[in-house]
């Protein structure tokens, strides 16, 4: 099983690994261990490069299949055997923007759950930006413009950020761990991650964060939306 180095260190921008599996069908590497986040829970795979015979390989795609995450290469001229040493580098600005990002949808989140109530029912994030829907059976320019205030209340707090690895059966014996409308763990896992908002917000997660609320920097509230009778849209930017 690949080691994911991201889950308990998002700031790896570099590491070295051995070629485990390689797959000429798609030019996709399989490595011991990665700091490429593979993509899941709304947040998008990581991008970077793989180097390997002193040549930098761009990775166009990084997904999780069965017990590997797998790197598809752009146009290798051939991929390395099982057992070579590569270099794995991430595009670094690009996975700092999704770390703020997700972390201020946590804000976000913690915000609404804690003021208001109510849970999620689906998310997405890009560099920068992202929309998170919520059970609101309405939604006001007022309130968006109080929510956004409170969630830039607690960047300002420079709340920190921990990441813990549990138990299952000490994880689930958290309060409102799961803040979804669908409980998306899949079952029988051994252990699960949790993410922690000191003061603020704790719940099972497995992307990549900031340390500190500080660094996520101010959340504008861009839009907001009715997607059904009791599903409303939230967008937020980053500046």
């Amino acid at each position: 099983m690949t080691d994911t180095l991201y889950q308990t260190d998002s700031y790896l921008r570099e590491f070295a690994a051995t070629v485990v599996e390689a797959s000429a069908d798609d030019s996709s590497l399989a490595f011991d261990r990665t700091a490429f986040y593979p993509g899941g829970g709304g947040q998008p795979n990581d991008l970077g490069v793989i180097v390997y015979g002193g040549v930098e390989f761009s990775v166009m795609k990084v997904k999780r299949a069965g017990e590997h995450i797998w790197h598809t290469l752009a146009e290798p001229a051939s991929l390395p055997a099982p057992g070579t040493a590569v270099t794995g580098r991430l595009d670094w600005e690009r996975r700092y923007a999704l770390m703020r990002t997700h972390t201020a949808l946590h804000i976000l989140c913690g915000v609404v759950w804690r003021d208001y109530g109510a849970q999620v029912t689906g998310g997405n994030m890009e560099p920068l930006a992202g929309r998170m829907d919520f059970e609101f059976a309405t939604m006001s320019g007022e309130l968006v413009g109080e929510i956004e205030a409170k969630c830039n209340a607690e960047v300002a707090a420079a709340r920190d950020v921990r990441v813990k690895i549990l138990p299952r059966e000490e994880a689930f014996q958290i309060p409102d761990l799961i803040r979804t409308k669908i409980n998306l763990l899949p079952p029988g896992i051994p252990e699960v991650r949790t993410v922690e908002i000191v003061g603020l917000d704790l719940q099972a997660d497995g992307g990549t964060h900031v340390a500190n609320t500080r660094e996520v920097g101010r959340i504008r509230v861009t839009d907001y939306k009715s997607k059904g009778a009791i599903n409303k849209r939230i967008y937020i930017s980053l500046e």
